[in-house]
């Protein structure tokens, strides 16, 4: 028997005890591990997360009937329980019109029903139009499936003519394919500033 064939027969044996060695090593060498890991939250502080369901950056996003976009975003969002429904803080919303004009919709909180087809903006409403119209009120209530709100209490406004005040607002369309128009019911107060209409 020749020196190669000694040596084949000599690794033949040898490779299979370094793996055997190896594979050994690596098991009794390997750290155990812990399977009792404590999680570093009381169980009230979970049971408070899990009622609460705070989401952050919620982001509406959809269309009208008509094809119009509607927008609607918060910082943040909680899931209403048995006694509150669900509400989200720094409300906007932006509708953009099929003539190319944007409302948009600025409020302290508000929430958002899917299932209704509505959605409602409390505390410090700001309503600014593309056409130059402000208006502020204290609640909001607009529709999801096409470009329509109300405001059931006092607005106050300035536009391109001057300030004005009115016991209620609406917009939307007057036909079903027509612009938006924005009425003004209810007392209507206007200061009319002629410099200003020039403009």
């Amino acid at each position: 028997m020749d020196s190669h064939s000694r040596m084949v027969q000599f690794l033949k044996v040898l490779l299979p005890l370094a793996a055997i060695v190896l594979l050994s090593t690596v098991f009794l060498l390997s750290r155990s591990i812990e399977t009792n890991v404590t999680v570093p939250f009381t169980q009230r502080d979970i049971e408070e997360r899990l009622a609460d369901q705070v989401v952050t950056l919620p982001n509406y996003r959809g269309t009208t009937r008509k094809g119009e976009e509607v927008q609607i975003e918060a910082t943040k969002a909680t899931q209403g329980t048995k006694n509150s429904v669900p509400t989200a803080s720094d409300f906007k919303g932006r509708l953009g019109l099929s003539d190319g004009g944007v409302i948009t919709l600025d409020s302290n909180s508000g929430m958002i029903r899917p299932d209704k087809n509505t959605a409602t903006f409390v505390g410090d409403v700001v309503i600014i139009t593309t056409d130059g119209i402000k208006v502020t009120t204290d609640l909001l209530n607009t529709a999801l499936d096409e470009i329509r709100g109300d405001t059931p209490g006092q607005v106050d406004g300035t536009g391109i003519i001057g300030n004005f005040s009115a016991g209620r607002m609406t917009f939307g369309t007057e036909k079903k394919d027509g612009p938006v128009h924005i009425i003004f019911t209810d007392g209507v107060k206007l200061v009319y500033e002629p410099e200003k209409a020039e403009r």
